[in-house]
């Protein structure tokens, strides 16, 4: 059931993120929505997913074909690349950016966006000299 959680707690972010950019209220209620019927499943998605496909997660309440299709990207890839990419700071573009995943002490398991900016290159010491 700990993928459900961090499917569902994805499919809040996502949902937070399109809000904070004013993307379409309905769009963001049903991913919002869709974390709700994620937390309450009692079936984990993967194994839903592995018996019925696409066809068995579209028939849980509130959950479409986009949504089917994210959730299968997280269970088949633990990755959602719409996710990824509503994370990226605006200034993003400068910089190569990386999504890590570690474990803490305790075996929680975050992500974070990593942005390595280009390093500029360094005025020789003669030319700061007068």
């Amino acid at each position: 059931m700990y993928d459900n959680l961090r499917i569902a707690a994805r499919l809040r972010e996502a949902a937070e993120r399109l809000d904070e950019q004013g993307d379409n209220a309905f769009r963001v209620g049903a991913y919002r929505r869709a974390a709700d019927t994620v937390d309450h499943c009692d079936v984990p998605l993967r194994e839903l997913f592995g018996a019925r496909g696409a066809q068995g997660l579209r028939e849980l309440p509130g959950v479409g074909p986009g949504i089917a299709a994210a959730i299968a990207e997280m269970v088949t890839t633990g990755r959602w690349m719409l996710l990824e990419r509503l994370r990226r700071p605006q200034h993003a573009a400068q910089g190569r950016e990386r999504v890590m995943s570690y474990v803490d002490d305790e075996g929680c398991e975050h992500e974070c966006v990593v942005i390595e900016m280009p390093r500029r290159p360094r005025a020789p010491a003669s030319s700061l000299r007068k």
